[in-house]
């Protein structure tokens, strides 16, 4: 049976030395396995197959039959890692916390313990902008939000 552990084995291993990180790890059923990597300046497609090719040369397909997907954790996926905050400096974000509150802001600081948002105010409430520290511990999600302006 091939396990997540092996997997993350395998990816580290590919990975070590390079801006590439793991960010998940998921085996379905059916050995269905899908890997989500990030980088500190971003993933190709080159080194998606890169490392698709690397863990399949390290696993029997004659023991054991597997599906592999591997692909960069794209603006659709949620950040995890605090490494993948580092590199959405300056980006806005949601932020789900515990609670099941949200919270909306600038990503303007990462540090060991957590993150500094700045929400974009209210004109018409009056509201100011809020900075807000959030520790990792309290963040549910976060999300980049996408904008096309």
């Amino acid at each position: 049976m091939i396990t997540e552990r092996v997997i993350y084995k395998l990816v580290n291993e590919n990975l070590e030395g390079t801006e590439k990180f793991l960010v998940e790890v998921l085996i379905k059923p059916a050995n269905r396995i899908y890997i989500f990597i990030d980088g500190d300046h971003g993933v190709t497609i080159s080194d998606c197959a890169e490392l698709s090719r690397f863990i399949e040369s390290q696993l029997d397909r004659e023991s054991e039959d597997f599906e592999l997907n591997v692909s960069s954790s794209g603006a659709d996926q949620p950040i995890w890692l605090p490494r993948q905050y580092i590199k959405n400096i300056g980006r806005s974000l949601q932020v789900k916390l515990s609670g099941d509150r949200f919270v909306t802001g600038k990503l303007e600081e990462v540090n060991e313990k957590g993150i500094i948002l700045v929400s974009a105010g209210d004109k018409k409430k009056k509201l100011p902008p809020e900075t807000m520290n959030i520790a990792f511990e309290d963040i549910i999600e976060s999300k980049v939000i996408i904008s096309f302006k």
